[in-house]
Formats: C-alpha cells, structure tokens, sequence
C-alpha cells in the first residue's frame, strides 16, 4: 500500500453508531501534538480488519515513531519559547523540538542530542541571519 506524504496520521479506531450518523473518534494527541485542528474538514482512508499499513510510521501500540533520531541534523524555524525559556521547533505531524538558547523567529541548524516519544531535544550547531 502507497502512503501519500501529506498523511497527518496513523491510528486505529472504532467505528460506533449515534443518532444515525457513525463517528470516527480522533486521539487526543493527533489534535495536541500533531497536525490535526478542531473543526477542520478532513479526509479520513479506512484499512477492513486486519488489514496492515506497510509503513515504519506505526508501531507495536498503532503510536507513530518519533520522526527524528538521535545525531540527526535539520535545519529548523523558532516558533515560540517554552517555561524555561527555551526554544520551540516542529517538525512533521507538529513533533516538538525544544532547542536552548534560541529565540523565536530564529532559524537554526540542529543537531538532536535525545528523542522522547512525545518530544525531542537537540544543540545548535549554525545561526542563520535573521530572515523576519
């Protein structure tokens, strides 16, 4: 099976009947942590039973992989700061990086330094001028 590159993600659900209609329920974590936002209008593909998705994206619990890996360089946008006043980058499916010492319309070439199912953190290794 051919997954398209514009997939937000990948979970099981159960289709259950209300008042006529059938309601796909959606992870709380695809709408906190991903691309997914409430009250969007969005196209939903359905695998029958048993049916596998031949892709690295799910794992043993249906839980898509982190998309970055420890030593792994990107360049990435600042998008905000966090408490502690580091900052904050995302990557696919909205996957949070936190990288110190940056500020928020920054650019920067990173290097992940640990990954974490939810998060990861990584060192700069490059500023770019500002671009704003």
């Amino acid at each position: 099976m051919e997954i398209p590159d514009n997939l937000l993600c990948l979970f099981n659900a159960e289709i259950v009947e209300e008042d006529g209609s059938y309601i796909i329920e959606v992870p709380d974590q695809e709408v906190a942590f991903g691309d997914v936002k409430v009250g969007e209008v969005y196209r939903a593909a359905l695998l029958g039973p048993g049916a596998e998705a031949n892709t690295d994206t799910q794992r043993e619990h249906d839980e898509p992989t982190p998309p970055v890996e420890t030593g792994e360089t990107r360049t990435v946008d600042i998008e905000g700061t966090g408490e502690q006043g580091d900052g904050i980058a995302r990557v696919e499916r909205g996957y949070v990086v936190i990288v110190p010492d940056t500020e928020k319309g920054e650019r920067v070439t990173i290097e992940i330094t640990d990954v974490k199912e939810t998060v990861a953190f990584a060192d700069v290794l490059e500023r770019e001028e500002y671009y704003l």
